[in-house]
Parts: C-alpha cells; sequence; structure tokens
C-alpha cells in the first residue's frame, strides 16, 4: 500500500515579531512558511495550532517555555526542490536550516521533517 501523496515539512514554532521576515527571508529560497491555523489542512485549524504548540512546548519540558504564544507552523519546499517522485536532496535541509539558523533566538523546532496533506507551495491553489 502506498503512502497518500503528502507534503514534506518541518514544523516550527515563531515569534509573531518575526514572522514576516522569516517568510521573506524563506521565500526568496523556495521555501514556504504556513502558519498552522490557515494551512487549509484541519477543520479547525486554530485549534490544531493550539494542540501542536502546546505539544511542542511540553515536550521540552520548560525548555521552550517563552514559545507558548508563538505561532506554530510549517516550512514546505517549492517546485525547484523538488524532482519527480525523488526525495529531498540533502542540499534542500541545509538551506532550510541555514535560513533558520539567524533566527535561532526567534523560532524553536526539532530537526528532521514531518509530512502533512499537499499544500499549494509552489503550484495554483
Amino acid at each position: 500500500m502506498r503512502r497518500r501523496p503528502h507534503e514534506n515539512v518541518l514544523t516550527v514554532l515563531v515569534d509573531p515579531t518575526v514572522l514576516h521576515d522569516l517568510e521573506l527571508d524563506l521565500a526568496g529560497r523556495d521555501l514556504w512558511l504556513w502558519p498552522v491555523s490557515t494551512a487549509g489542512v484541519y477543520a479547525d485549524g486554530r485549534q490544531a495550532a493550539h494542540v501542536i504548540r502546546r505539544r511542542l512546548v511540553e515536550a521540552r519540558r520548560g525548555a521552550w517555555d517563552l514559545a507558548a504564544a508563538w505561532v506554530p507552523a510549517w516550512v514546505a519546499f517549492g517546485e525547484t526542490w523538488r524532482h519527480d517522485d525523488e526525495p529531498l536532496a540533502w542540499a534542500a535541509h541545509a538551506t532550510l536550516y541555514d535560513v533558520l539558523s539567524p533566527f535561532a533566538p526567534h523560532v524553536r523546532y526539532r530537526r528532521g521533517l514531518g509530512g502533512v496533506p499537499r499544500l499549494p507551495v509552489g503550484r495554483e491553489a
């Protein structure tokens, strides 16, 4: 049985004060930031965002408490990173982490990608 088509994403918590700047930096490299609450994947995006944020913060047992009100978002890879059905190249991962590095005081994430239902990344919605 094949897995349903999905989007490879990194789940991040983003300080709202840098959300716009981070989104612009990512977009310049064909990486797309999707706040969970507005991504259109869940029937109740606000509730899903709340649950994801709570799980991420609580999993760190106090280390991420400053992110308790931050925006949970996914970072997805645009068309320039895709090569048919091939897995993402390591260069895509490296570029993503390089973009996030200067924002370290304002983002929290655990390295490693997850999968969510397809987002209109680099495609018409």
